[in-house]
């Protein structure tokens, strides 16, 4: 699937991949450390009646990263931007992990876009926490990073992972992912060796754990900050999906989507799958969306 690339408003350019189909328009938005390419294989298999539009996000892929990230609203507010310049007016969005996030802020911000909202592995509501490092490498529970620099020079998390992309340490990134990620099934070699050369790509990996750690559309005070109390803008019909052994998002994340969506949302747990039911249970994946979507 070839890549395009269309330039934004505010100077960014975005890459995509394609796929034509029918009426229906789909827009794919992926998470922290993958890029369109991690889409691959659900672009392969939904229906052909879905037409596929699969971004890469600013910092991400082949996507532009002219100006830092903020918060997961600058990701949202270019997601607003894609959608624009390709003229796209009605269309379904599927945002996986932290493209969960982006999708539910671009729904909040811009009610009348989006028909039908999918949030796979999503983080939550009132974000996902960064909390600091101990002296031994194990979470400080009880301290939780404030600021960018904090993130930055977090040495658990960020220069950890941020180690790997600077030595290029593929045996590492691929140790992470099937200890937290794949750890039940894995990608077939040759894809899995795309995607580690992907996840190089990425420019942006502390400001995304920060805009994480920020987010909050609930009407509550999430530890960090006080929520802007948007959840209740999004109105239209939700899929919530976590795989039943996901390490990366928890049941209790989860469940404060459900409580601040309220009647919207509809939560439904993918069995035997962890943080990529992509990989973990395609044929179940894509059942649950196509059944929802129509």
């Amino acid at each position: 699937m070839a890549m395009q690339k269309i330039l934004l408003d505010n100077g960014e350019t975005i890459s995509y991949r394609e796929r034509y189909g029918g009426e229906q328009v789909v827009v794919l938005v992926h998470g922290n450390m993958t890029s369109s390419q991690h889409w691959d294989v659900l672009m392969d298999a939904l229906d052909p009646k879905y037409k596929l539009y699969a971004l890469d996000l600013r910092g991400f892929g082949e996507s532009s990263y002219h100006t830092r990230i903020q918060g997961i609203g600058d990701f949202a507010s270019d997601l607003k931007g894609f959608v624009d310049a390709l003229g796209l007016e009605t269309f379904h969005l599927i945002g996986w992990s932290t493209g969960g996030a982006i999708c539910m802020q671009f729904v909040a911000d811009n009610p009348e876009y989006c028909e039908k909202l999918v949030l796979l592995a999503s983080a939550s509501t009132r974000g996902y926490p960064f909390f600091g490092t101990n002296p031994d490498g194990t979470p400080d529970f009880q301290t939780r990073l404030q600021t960018i620099e904090e993130v930055e020079n977090d040495a658990g998390k960020t220069k950890a992972v941020q180690g790997l992309y600077d030595s290029q340490n593929r045996e590492g990134l691929i140790g992470l992912w099937n200890a937290l990620i794949y750890s039940h099934n894995q990608p077939e070699e040759k894809k899995y060796d795309e995607y580690v050369t992907d996840m190089l790509t990425q420019r942006n990996l502390a400001d995304v754990y920060h805009s994480l750690n920020t987010f909050n559309i609930s009407n509550l005070h999430n530890g960090l900050s006080q929520g802007t109390n948007q959840a209740k803008d999004i109105n239209i019909p939700v899929l919530i999906l976590r795989g039943d052994r996901d390490y990366v998002v928890s049941e209790a994340m989860t469940q404060e989507i459900v409580e601040d969506l309220g009647d919207n949302a509809t939560y439904i747990p993918l069995t035997n799958s962890g943080h990529s039911p992509l990989i973990d249970d395609m044929p179940q994946l894509t059942q649950r969306i196509e059944e929802f979507l129509g």
